[in-house]
């Protein structure tokens, strides 16, 4: 899941947010072609979390690569979850804990907190309601569906990232912000004009 309102992560940054430590990668990123199983595998894991938490759910929605068809990805469900206060663990975590999810982010000073998944290769990425990073994520995938020039260059420069060796994976992801800001402009530009508004 790309779309963070911010530049890069240093090594110690990527180490700090990381709970219990953050796996080196040391290689290269493995992409895969667009897979039409990955929305299902979405909606099983969104029928848990609506399970574990009720009505604690504001937003549920499926992001990054593996929600917008014909684009490459890394085989991971991204999941964005909105709940009343990301920072109140308390709130939320025991029950997605006992759905088999575990904390391997947290991210203070934005509240975004990450929980990997008990059977499919998730990333559940958790925020409060005010949090800018939902419009980003949202707007993101949605023009990527319906612009095929963009879908195209990102595609390609994934591709072109995925072939380096990076030590960690924040640092590919990182690597991708330019073009995920230029294509960002593009979609927010779009978006104002007068035949996309409400």
């Amino acid at each position: 899941m790309v779309p963070r309102g911010r530049s890069t992560y240093s090594d110690d940054e990527i180490e700090s947010i990381w709970v219990g430590g953050a796996p080196v990668l040391n290689s290269t990123v493995t992409l895969a072609d667009y897979d039409p199983a990955w929305p299902a595998l979405y909606e099983r894991e969104a029928d848990r979390i609506r399970r574990a938490l009720g009505e604690r759910v504001r937003v549920l929605e499926h992001v990054g690569s593996t929600a917008v068809p014909g684009l490459c990805a890394k085989p991971r469900i991204d999941i964005l979850l909105v709940v009343p206060d990301s920072d109140d663990e308390d709130a939320y975590l025991p029950e997605l804990e006992d759905a088999g999810y575990y904390l391997v982010i947290r991210e203070p000073g934005d509240g975004h907190r990450a929980l990997k998944g008990p059977d499919t290769d998730v990333n559940l990425h958790v925020y409060s309601p005010d949090s800018g990073e939902i419009e980003r994520y949202l707007t993101f995938r949605d023009h990527l569906r319906a612009d095929a020039a963009d879908r195209d260059l990102y595609a390609n420069t994934k591709r072109e990232l995925a072939a380096r060796t990076w030590a960690y994976i924040q640092h590919y992801a990182d690597a991708k912000n330019d073009v995920v800001d230029e294509i960002l402009r593009r979609a927010t530009a779009r978006r104002e004009l007068p035949e996309h508004r409400g």
